[in-house]
C-alpha cells in the first residue's frame, strides 16, 4: 500500500519502506518498476534520456520532458505542466534508459511527449498540494449528493485534485451514457474550480480504490495488472468450477481476472480428454458420465439406480466410444475399474510428554490457599510471640479439675413456671456462671417476689 506522500492513501509504517510517510524511494508505490540499471556505470560520453516518467494519484503515470537537465531521483516531488493549464505535483517513478523501454511497451512515440517538468517541488508547492488532497474526500461526498438530487444513474467513485487547486477530475461509473451538464454547473458553483468528468469501467474503479481479494492478498488490478482481458464463464467450465456468480465475481462485480491465469494449462490438458461425452453403452446398461479429473486423466461413470462411481482411464473411454460407434458393447465397466490408491492416515507421534492431562486444572488452587493460611499464621505469631505460650495461671487452670457450683435445695422454696423452664434446659444447668451474674439474678428474683406479694395484699386490705 502507498504512504501519505505517495497520495495513494493508507500508511507505509506497517509495510513498504517503513519511513513513516516520507517514502522518497518509491518502494511502496502502485505499479512500481524496479530500476535494474540504477547501479550500473554508464560510459563517459553517455547523455541521459531526457524523458522522465512521473506518477500521480492511483496508477496514473505520464511522460514529461526534462529539457533543463534537472538532476532527479526516483521518489522526488516535481512540479510539471498540467494538461489544461496550470501545474501539477507528482513523484518521479522512473528515469534513464528504462523510460525508453516503457515508452516502447506502451506504444508512445517520442513526438507525443510535449509537456515538460518545471522544477522540483518547493515547500509552498507541497503544502498547497497536501491541502488539495485533503479536500478530495469531502468534495466526492458533496458531488454524490448533487448527483442524487438530480436523479442521475451514476456513481462517483474518486476525485483527483490538481496540484495548484484549480482543477478537479471526477471519476464515475455508469451502465450507459449520462447527461451531466446540469451536474457540472452545480459543481462549478459549489467548488469554484474547473470540472472534468471521466467515465471508467468497473475493473478500473476497483484498481483505483484497491482492496483485498478472496485469496487474502491485494487486488491484482491495484498492484501489477494493467491490461484487462475479457473473462467469460467458459474459463470456469474448462476448469470444472461451479458456476456460482458469488464465488466467481470479484469486488468489481465482474468475473475474476485470475480465472484466465491457469486457463492455458487446462486447455493443454484437455486436448487428450474426449469432449462432449455423456454416456457409454454397455451390456449391463447405460453408464452416465459424472466427473473428470483433468490432470490424473480419469473419468467417472455410474449406472442408473446405483450410487457407486466407476473410475476409468481416458484411453479406455476412447476405446469404448469407438466400440459403441461400431455397435459393440463391453460387458461391464466394473470389471475394468481402476484401483485408486487409498491414502493411509498416519497418526502423528508427538515427541513431547502431555503433562497437562496428568494433573487437574485446579492443582495450583489448594497450594495457593495453604500458602496464604501459613502466611497469615506467621504474621500473627510475629505480632504476638507469647500468644501461643501458656502462662502460669493458665497452666494451673488447665490442670485443675473442673467443678460445677451446686446450689442448696430449699424444700419449702416455691418454683415459678419461668424458673422451671430455665432449669429444664440442660445446657443452662451444666454451664457454670460467674458469681457476679448469679448475684444479679438473685436480686432480680427478690424484687419480683416483693412486688408480687404487695400486689396480692392490696385487695385483702380493701
Amino acid at each position: 500500500m502507498g504512504c501519505g506522500s505517495c497520495s495513494t492513501g493508507g500508511g507505509c509504517a506497517p509495510s513498504g519502506c517503513k519511513s513513516n510517510g516520507s517514502c522518497l524511494t518509491g518502494g511502496c508505490q502502485k505499479m512500481e518498476v524496479h530500476d535494474w540499471l540504477a547501479n550500473l556505470d554508464m560510459p563517459a560520453n553517455y547523455v541521459p534520456f531526457q524523458v522522465v516518467e512521473v506518477k500521480f494519484k492511483g496508477a496514473r503515470k505520464e511522460f514529461f520532458l526534462n529539457n533543463d537537465n534537472i538532476y532527479l531521483e526516483i521518489g522526488e516531488l516535481v512540479a510539471v505542466e498540467g494538461a489544461t493549464g496550470g501545474y501539477d505535483i507528482g513523484h518521479i517513478s522512473l528515469t534513464g534508459e528504462l523510460v525508453r523501454m516503457q515508452m516502447k511497451r506502451r506504444k508512445t512515440p517520442l513526438d507525443q511527449v510535449t509537456r515538460k517538468i518545471y522544477r522540483k517541488a518547493s515547500e509552498t508547492d507541497v503544502e498547497k498540494w497536501k491541502s488539495a488532497k485533503a479536500k478530495e474526500w469531502e468534495t466526492m461526498h458533496k458531488a454524490r449528493t448533487l448527483a442524487l438530487d438530480l436523479h442521475l444513474s451514476m456513481k462517483i467513485s474518486d476525485v483527483d485534485y490538481q496540484g495548484d487547486k484549480t482543477k478537479a477530475t471526477f471519476f464515475y461509473t455508469a451502465e450507459g451514457r449520462v447527461d451531466f451538464r446540469e451536474l457540472i454547473k452545480k459543481m462549478a458553483e459549489t467548488f469554484r474550480i474547473r470540472i472534468e468528468m471521466r467515465q471508467i469501467g468497473m475493473r478500473q474503479e476497483a484498481g483505483r480504490l484497491g482492496g483485498i481479494g478472496s485469496c487474502g492478498r491485494e487486488l491484482c488490478c491495484s498492484t501489477w495488472l494493467t491490461n484487462f482481458k475479457t473473462v467469460s464463464t467458459a474459463a470456469a467450465r474448462y476448469q470444472n468450477l461451479s458456476l456460482n456468480t458469488l464465488k466467481l465475481a470479484g469486488q468489481c462485480g465482474k468475473l475474476k481476472c485470475c480465472l484466465n491465469y491457469e486457463l492455458d494449462t487446462y486447455l493443454d490438458a484437455l486436448k487428450d480428454i474426449p469432449d462432449r461425452i455423456d454416456s457409454l453403452q454397455t451390456e449391463v446398461g447405460v453408464a452416465r458420465h459424472q466427473k473428470t479429473d483433468i490432470f490424473k486423466k480419469l473419468m467417472w461413470f455410474s449406472y442408473a439406480n446405483q450410487e457407486d462411481w466407476i473410475p476409468l482411464k481416458v484411453d479406455r473411454v476412447k476405446e469404448i466410444m469407438a466400440m459403441n460407434k461400431k455397435g459393440e458393447k463391453p460387458s461391464n465397466l466394473k470389471d475394468e475399474a481402476v484401483e485408486l490408491k487409498k491414502t493411509a492416515i498416519v497418526e502423528k507421534v508427538h515427541d513431547y510428554e502431555n503433562v497437562v492431562g496428568q494433573d487437574s486444572l485446579t492443582r495450583l488452587d489448594d497450594r495457593s490457599k495453604n500458602k496464604n493460611n501459613r502466611n497469615k499464621n506467621n504474621n500473627r505469631n510475629d505480632r504476638n510471640p507469647n500468644r501461643n505460650q501458656p502462662g502460669p495461671n493458665q497452666q494451673a487452670r488447665s490442670n485443675a479439675p473442673k467443678q460445677q457450683p451446686q446450689r442448696a435445695k430449699d424444700p419449702n422454696a416455691v418454683t415459678k413456671p419461668g424458673q422451671q423452664q430455665k432449669s429444664a434446659n440442660p445446657t443452662q444447668q451444666n454451664s457454670p456462671k460467674p458469681a457476679n451474674r448469679n448475684n444479679r439474678n438473685r436480686n432480680k428474683n427478690r424484687n419480683k417476689n416483693r412486688s408480687a406479694d404487695g400486689a396480692t395484699e392490696k385487695p385483702a386490705s380493701e
